[in-house]
């Protein structure tokens, strides 16, 4: 039975996850470090970590198996998942595959070189509506594809 994980601390697309979970009866794990609330629903599990660095990612690839779904930004967390064989997609809708991570961590690697010799970046783009709509139907795609693997 597929799974999704949730690196939930700052997911935009909470509420959305629980929607899709329910209408496709899969367990879903929200983890966090704190502040999060709990949910009503049976099928949503708050994960709560300690405070350490990556905690959330850690309890996350060790817990991730072939064909459940991440749902994360942090592009180590989705290499690490992607690796054992799962799913990974972000809030915005865009998907990590074995075909595009690489020049994530790459693009990564780059902007925490320029951000260490003190440029100012601008970060990414503040989600949208469009971002959300995607997501959804992404998602979906996904939790269909997961399910026949």
């Amino acid at each position: 039975m597929v799974k999704i994980y949730v690196d939930a601390d700052a997911c935009p697309v909470k509420n959305e996850i629980e929607r899709i979970a329910t209408r496709h009866d899969l367990v879903t794990y929200m983890v966090c470090n704190g502040g999060i609330r709990p949910s009503r629903n049976d099928l949503i599990r708050l994960i709560v970590v300690n405070q350490e660095s990556d905690a959330a990612d850690k309890w996350i690839v060790d817990h991730i198996e072939e064909s459940d779904i991440c749902v994360t930004n942090d592009i180590p967390l989705a290499q690490h998942c992607l690796k054992k064989g799962a799913l990974a997609i972000k809030p915005n809708g865009m998907r990590f595959t074995i075909d595009n991570i690489g020049m994530a961590i790459a693009n990564r690697e780059i902007m925490v070189k320029i951000r260490e010799i003190g440029e100012v970046t601008s970060g990414p783009p503040p989600f949208s509506k469009a971002d959300r709509s995607k997501f959804l139907n992404y998602m979906e795609t996904l939790v269909r594809s997961a399910g026949k693997s």
